[in-house]
């Protein structure tokens, strides 16, 4: 895998209009300091209960940070680079057949990190009242709801750009890329909000089950198949 440095004065910070060549990377860790954010407001919380949804959401998204790092290094492997632009550049159609199971399994992760349902047990109020935003009221907690509801906004059109080609539309359109990634993420936002009201909640159990036992292995599974079709293809 071919890693392009970005030449710049060490300390020196980004411009505007510059790329981050680990892109993938960097988005990825940035999505997972949502970790820290839900144990502080447990614990702030001085409650048991939010310090117990807290440690739960904590639990999950430790969970399917795995699978869903490994479904975005099988389509950096395809594309030989960790660049968002430069896996959107190496993008080719005959891709999507046997990238779909890392697509699958890349957004299936991201609902379960933003605890979107059937993956909302940690602020469920049948479970612990609201998890770690129990005592929450007012500007904090439409913060909370705000990150919620901006990450599903992210996850889409992270998917998008690593699994369905960004800008890349049909008939040759390059000019009108903008119109496609807006309309992918649009459609795959459509499906986070269907799936709110069209799968019962799981339990924490069938939860971790379904993380180790399935996605992660479906996972590994597409990492080696994407190495096959890279020997093939060379």
């Amino acid at each position: 895998m071919r890693l392009h440095a970005v030449e710049q004065a060490p300390g020196a910070p980004l411009g505007v209009g510059e790329v981050v060549d680990a892109g993938i990377f960097f988005v990825l860790a940035v999505m997972g300091v949502g970790v820290l954010g839900s144990l502080m407001a447990g614990w702030a919380s001085a409650n048991k209960f939010s310090l117990l949804g807290g440690l739960r959401t904590a639990a999950q998204l430790l969970a399917y940070e795995l699978p869903m790092l490994l479904a975005a290094a099988s389509v950096a492997m395809a594309a030989g680079t960790v660049s968002l632009p430069g896996i959107v550049d190496a993008f080719e159609w005959w891709w999507l057949p046997w990238q779909i199971v890392g697509a699958l399994v890349f957004f299936v992760a991201g609902l379960a990190e933003l605890q979107r349902p059937p993956f909302d047990m940690p602020v469920a109020d049948s479970e612990i009242i609201f998890g770690a935003y129990t005592e929450y009221t007012g500007l904090r907690f439409a913060l909370f709801l705000l990150a919620e509801y901006a990450g599903i906004v992210v996850l889409c059109g992270l998917t998008t750009v690593l699994f369905l080609g960004g800008w890349h539309g049909p008939w040759g359109a390059d000019g009108l890329g903008w119109v496609w990634t807006l309309l992918k993420t649009a459609v795959l936002a459509f499906v986070v909000i269907w799936l709110r009201v069209s799968y019962p909640r799981l339990r924490e159990d069938q939860l971790q089950k379904l993380s180790w036992t399935l996605l992660v292995p479906l996972a590994l599974a597409q990492i080696a198949l994407t190495g096959i079709v890279k020997v093939a293809i060379s």
